[in-house]
């Protein structure tokens, strides 16, 4: 039986026989590329080619890409650990003929790409041509278009009729979203059934059925066309192959079984699951089994995003790899009996596993494990928080309405399937139909928060190749090649492309460019210039009048110097952080803009004050010694044996741009712009240094004129001070005393209240009434902060058992109001302090508040109401 590692070889082995150029995997995050989070497939990284925006360097070329899908139109998320063949990450093994390519071997498209596929399946791989069968694009009349009848006719070649199937364009013409490169596509499926099974029901009828042993193995998609936005067709300047095989779905195939989690793939990371939580996996549906294939999946969708620079987070795609990982923790929490933290201890397997194949996690799977142990930490302490929610309400027998299920849901991690089971068990019931309803509000919020309509590219004239002259030009002259319209939020502007620019896009962190677009009198502001599929994209309200005319882009040079300043600013502080805290330093991410800079990098301690003075004066001295920014291209293995640093989750090309201040000092890949000398620095300061997650730091700093304006700043504020302190000779010893005389007032002050309140509480506990058999206390009183009315109720029901105490008070018309309700009377009266502070004094004192069910408060701006207030209370009671 072939071993994974092997099967992933002879690919490679195959191909690299067929004339193709092996490459490595794009990083598994998205960057340039607005329509996408992550690598959803292996295209991905060469959809500037099918596009004709960038002329594919290689004819032909095979990989193995790291996927993920979770959302959009590739959504398999909730699949993934039920059945026995979705993926979050996955490996997506390809070969791609690129048919606008200069260079030899010439490309090929239906024919080779069959043949081939046949080839390496039955003669490389073996897989007996009785369990094959492949589907064909049937045409869709409504699209007006053809049947493949090239298709139909190489696979005739091979295989016999009665084993193509003709597919509907659902399943046979693949697109890679709502619009961008798609075409016709010829699937191969494996009937992995046994032979008895087999006997039973044929395996044609049971092909793209979701038939969990009958499943696609290898997609070739044939683009040749471009959907617009009105969803029609254009076809695109040249033919292209772009095939993606499931590696997890070939080795199930291979090694004969009949589960993906089964192979040698996963085998290795279940057996380390059922040592650390000494649980024996069954192979069966159970919702034990389940957690150890969602375990075994979510570690590798975890583990590789946040080596390639994405730590999770509350946005974007650091919110899709928290969702994964919180998923995860649900399972082994609720059914495996695991209340500690157990994700971070798979890591080293995993890295190990796929050291030779995506050696990026391996270089950094110290930094992983304990990015994701902080985060498991963080959740578990949350879903603890939410049991003792879930908890409270069960103990009063109050049923759970879908706002408070939702609550659950998106503040404490709770699945709705385990809030029910809980619910269940203790004979409550739960608002199905209610939490959907929320649910769906929340997805309405996200999609119109996000709504950006973009129309489709208006073409003028040749596509050439845009040039970009940033680097040497500040202004240069330029030709529209295209534009289009978006809308956001009802306003409208545009985004240009033309074939020569000096406007440097955002990306490596700097921010991008902004200027003016001259035609003859007009002057258009540039609002922003970004990337997308390799092109730079510019951002204005408005188009010039006359399109066909060429423009003056200009950039805001006093922007970009100090732009510069940062970004070279970012390197030396780069290099002094190396030196001082050790090479375990690396960048995970970076902004530069005209203002300050700011850099992530690996660390697992706070930088004491020695650290941060000894790199601000490393940085200071290379900047004294004006040391000259030598930038080179060169070829990128030529460029790392220099010594030069690359960062993770990144893209290169084969030439790479280096940038060196000393070479024994700083050498980075980096396509930023930059000053020519240090010395243009003039001074260097960092502002603040701060955690942003398990083991990553955050530090904040300023060079050049930012610099300046914030010694100035500092400067003035101490004047300033010493001006407030009477001229002191020394302004700190003149705020030492001061600061000892407050604290000896504030302790008075204190004191003072403190008497206050325990004869306020003596008073009011005279003022008790009973009210259906509870002890209530309402009262207005005359206290200047909430601190002490809080104080004073948590006093008063000290000698108040079993009670129901509101207190209320004005201070320069402003109304504070606290409720206490005994836990008793939560759980036997169903009476709840924050829906009391909401639903009746909130109104009622024109404010809002909140709290929880034994203990709430609220303020407001209405005190005419206070008796009302007291009550609507005792008629609750």
């Amino acid at each position: 039986m072939m071993k994974s590692a092997d099967i992933r070889q002879a690919f490679f082995d195959f191909f690299e026989e067929k004339l193709h150029q092996i490459v490595p995997s794009a990083p598994i995050v998205i960057k340039n590329d607005p329509t996408l989070l992550f690598t959803n497939a292996g295209m991905n990284q060469f959809k500037e080619y099918f596009l004709g925006n960038t002329v594919p360097p290689f004819s032909r070329v095979a990989d193995t890409q790291k996927c993920l899908r979770v959302s959009g139109k590739h959504n398999d998320l909730e699949e993934v650990g039920v059945d026995t063949y979705h993926h979050t990450m996955f490996e997506m093994l390809g070969n791609w003929s690129f048919g606008n390519a200069s260079e030899l071997p010439t490309p090929y498209f239906k024919e080779e790409a069959i043949a081939w596929s046949w080839e390496l399946l039955t003669k490389i791989y073996n897989i007996p041509l009785q369990n094959i069968y492949v589907t064909i694009f049937e045409g869709d009349a409504k699209e007006g278009l053809p049947k493949d009848e090239e298709s139909i006719a190489y696979w005739e070649k091979w295989i016999e009729k009665d084993r193509i199937i003709l597919g509907n364009k659902k399943d046979n013409f693949w697109e890679m979203g709502d619009t961008g490169p798609c075409g016709p596509c010829t699937e191969i499926h494996v009937d992995c059934r046994t032979e008895d099974e087999k006997k039973k029901i044929a395996g044609k009828s049971l092909v793209n059925n979701d038939h969990p042993q009958v499943i696609e193995i290898w997609n070739n998609v044939f683009i040749q066309y471009n959907r617009k936005k009105d969803g029609s067709l254009e076809m695109l300047p040249a033919k292209h192959v772009d095939t993606g095989m499931g590696f997890e779905r070939l080795v199930r195939v291979l090694q004969n079984k009949q589960s993906n989690y089964d192979t040698d793939v996963f085998t290795g990371t279940i057996n380390v699951l059922e040592e650390i939580t000494r649980v024996k996996y069954d192979y069966s549906d159970s919702r034990q089994a389940i957690a150890f294939r969602v375990i075994a999946d979510h570690i590798r969708a975890i583990s590789f995003p946040i080596a390639d620079g994405q730590l999770p987070s509350n946005t974007g795609a650091g919110y899709v790899i928290r969702r994964i990982l919180r998923r995860a923790v649900r399972y082994y929490f609720s059914y495996l009996g695991i209340q500690e933290p157990l994700l971070y201890q798979l890591v080293p397997l995993i890295a190990t596993q796929f050291e030779h194949v995506f050696p990026e996690l391996f270089a950094q799977k110290d930094f992983v494990s304990k990015v994701i142990h902080e985060e498991e930490n963080n959740f578990l302490k949350t879903l603890d928080a939410g049991l003792k929610k879930l908890n409270l309400l069960i103990s009063a027998g109050i049923n759970i309405d879908g706002t408070t299920a939702f609550e659950l849901y998106d503040t404490y991690g709770f699945p709705i399937d385990l809030t029910t089971l809980i619910a269940t068990e203790n004979k409550l019931t739960v608002d199905i139909h209610g939490f959907d309803l929320e649910m769906q509000k929340q997805k309405d919020r996200s999609r119109a928060a996000a709504a950006v309509d973009k129309e489709d590219w208006i073409l003028l004239g040749d596509q050439l190749a845009p040039k970009f002259v940033g680097y040497q030009l500040g202004e240069a002259e330029g030709k529209i090649l295209k534009y289009r319209k978006t809308t956001t939020k009802g306003k409208a502007s545009y985004q240009v492309v033309l074939d020569v620019t000096p406007f440097y896009a955002e990306s490596g962190g700097q921010v991008g460019d902004t200027g003016l677009f001259i035609s003859g009198n007009e002057k258009i502001p540039v609002l922003n210039t970004k990337k997308e599929n390799d092109q730079i994209v510019h951002f204005v309200d408005k188009l010039p009048s006359d399109l066909s005319k060429k423009i003056t882009a200009r950039i805001n040079t006093e922007k970009r110097k100090s732009i510069k300043a940062h970004h070279s600013a970012t390197h030396l502080m780069h290099a002094a952080l190396r030196k001082v805290l050790g090479p375990h330093v690396v960048q995970k991410g970076s902004l530069v803009n005209e203002d300050s800079l700011r850099f992530d990098f690996a660390h697992f301690a706070k930088l004491t004050k020695e650290e941060i003075s000894k790199v601000e004066a490393i940085v200071n001295e290379k900047i004294r010694e004006n040391v000259p920014v030598v930038i080179s291209e060169m070829n990128k293995e030529a460029a790392l044996a220099t010594g030069a640093m690359a960062l993770f989750g990144e893209k290169y090309g084969d030439t790479v741009r280096v940038v060196t201040i000393d070479p024994a000092f700083s050498i980075e890949l980096c396509g930023g712009t930059h000053i020519s000398f240090t010395g243009e620095l003039g001074f260097f300061k960092i502002l603040s240094e701060t955690a942003i997650g398990a083991g990553v730091r955050r530090i904040e700093a300023v060079s050049g004129s930012a610099a300046e304006r914030f010694i100035q700043l500092h400067l003035s504020e101490l004047e300033s001070i010493r001006q407030l302190l009477n001229n002191a000779k020394s302004a700190e010893n003149a705020v030492s005393a001061l600061m000892q005389e407050h604290d000896v007032l504030k302790k008075q002050v204190e004191k003072m209240a403190h008497q206050q309140i325990v004869a306020l509480k003596a008073d009011l506990l005279k003022k008790v009434e009973q009210i259906n058999g509870v002890p209530f206390l309402g009262a207005i009183v005359d206290l200047p902060e909430t601190a002490l009315l809080k104080k004073l109720t948590v006093l008063i029901h000290g000698e108040l058992p079993n009670s129901v105490i509101l207190l209320l008070s004005t201070n320069e018309g402003k109304v504070q109001v606290v409720l206490m309700i005994d836990d008793q009377l939560v759980a036997t009266r169903n009476l709840q302090a924050q829906k009391i502070i909401k639903d009746k004094i909130a109104p009622l004192i024109k404010g809002g508040g909140g709290g929880q069910p034994s203990f709430a408060s609220a303020g407001g701006t209405d005190n005419s109401r206070l008796s009302e207030v007291i009550g609507a209370v005792k008629e609750l009671l």
